[in-house]
């Protein structure tokens, strides 16, 4: 499909740079067959019945984000890294900003006067450069395993989504605004931002209810930083991400469904790993492997009734998913809707609650 069926025009100011509080006082526009809803995260339960089944993802943002610069060299630039996957215990791929003053072999220093890691710096080799700014990085000069981990988080940060830090300074309210309520596996780039509008009230409301709340991990990691650059969505690449649903999590789900409960994504990550794992039926395998799903228009779900999930920018991936979902029709005129009543976009925006679409 053409890229540009997916644009739409989002004034900048409805890009929210900080998170609704309390988090489930965030609105929430339902879209069900077509018609739409002004609510609020807080009324979730309402919509949900004993027997459905929430599935949300347990990952935890990392501190993926180092600044350095490159050493050895008559000039030594500034270099800015985001961390986006483990090749092994010393070895990292890494987005780099300015790729362009790097090779390989250059050794860049990673520190921060502010904050302490034992020698005060991190070092690291560029063994191999990309095509779109990545590289994979040697940091085993000082560190290896549970210490390269530990130096990682006590000379990084967390890395806000462009959008955001491009307007103001990450700060350390971030460090909790950017971490969802379930997050414990640490591995993601970016946060679950569906996630980030939960509330212990909001999980006991649910659960009151005779809701399930399932944990499943995907790795959020490069694709949400990357837009999509080619006229036509089969051009498209999507970054592999690493994600596990244990076998008695899927059973659980496999079960409420023969007893009439829906699945509930929460999330564009949760249902693209629960996709991932559906076999044609519909019946949900335990998994524990990468996936690169990409979801556009034409696509059949076979996994996932309902999906809670954020506003998302134009021409974006996460928005040809949520157009495949509920119909890019119905997409455009509830993307109209919020745009005019006030909606706030992307990470730190509202939510829309979303039922598939009746073929």
């Amino acid at each position: 499909m053409r890229t540009d069926l997916f644009d739409f025009d989002l004034p900048a100011e409805r890009i929210a740079l900080r998170p609704a509080s309390p988090r489930d006082s965030a609105k929430m526009l339902v879209v069900e067959n077509g018609a739409l809803r002004d609510q609020s995260v807080a009324d979730l339960p309402s919509w949900l019945k004993a027997g459905d089944q929430l599935v949300v993802n347990d990952t935890k943002v990392i501190a993926a984000q180092l600044k350095g610069r490159r050493i050895g060299r008559e000039t030594e630039p500034r270099i800015e890294a985001t961390l986006i996957k483990r090749l092994d215990g010393s070895r990292w791929q890494a987005l780099v900003k300015p790729a362009k003053k790097l090779a390989a072999g250059d050794r860049i220093r990673f520190g921060n006067e502010g904050k302490v890691c034992l020698l005060g710096h991190l070092d690291a080799e560029v063994e191999a450069k990309g095509t779109e700014g990545e590289v994979s990085l040697s940091l085993s000069f000082s560190f290896h395993g549970p210490a390269l981990d530990q130096a990682i988080a006590d000379l990084g940060s967390p890395p806000l989504p462009p959008y955001i830090a491009s307007k103001r300074t990450p700060d350390d309210q971030d460090l909790a605004d950017y971490q969802t309520m379930f997050a414990v596996n640490e591995g993601a780039v970016a946060a679950p931002t569906a996630g980030l509008h939960f509330t212990p009230a909001l999980e006991q409301a649910l659960r009151a209810r005779g809701v399930g709340i399932n944990q499943v991990t995907l790795h959020v990691g490069a694709g949400t930083f990357l837009p999509v650059k080619v006229d036509d969505t089969e051009s498209h690449k999507m970054h592999a991400e690493w994600g596990t649903i244990s076998a008695e999590t899927a059973e659980r789900l496999n079960s409420a469904r023969k007893n009439g409960g829906r699945i509930i994504a929460v999330g564009t990550t949760s249902l693209r790993l629960l996709e991932s794992a559906a076999r044609e039926d519909g019946t949900i395998q335990p998994f524990a492997a990468e996936t690169a799903i990409f979801i556009t228009p034409g696509y059949r779900f076979r996994a996932v009734d309902v999906l809670m999930t954020n506003f998302h920018l134009p021409k974006s991936t996460l928005f040809m998913l949520v157009s495949a979902f509920s119909g890019l029709a119905t997409m455009k005129a509830a993307y109209a809707h919020a745009i005019a009543n006030g909606y706030r976009f992307y990470s730190y925006g509202d939510a829309c609650l979303l039922f598939r679409a009746v073929p």
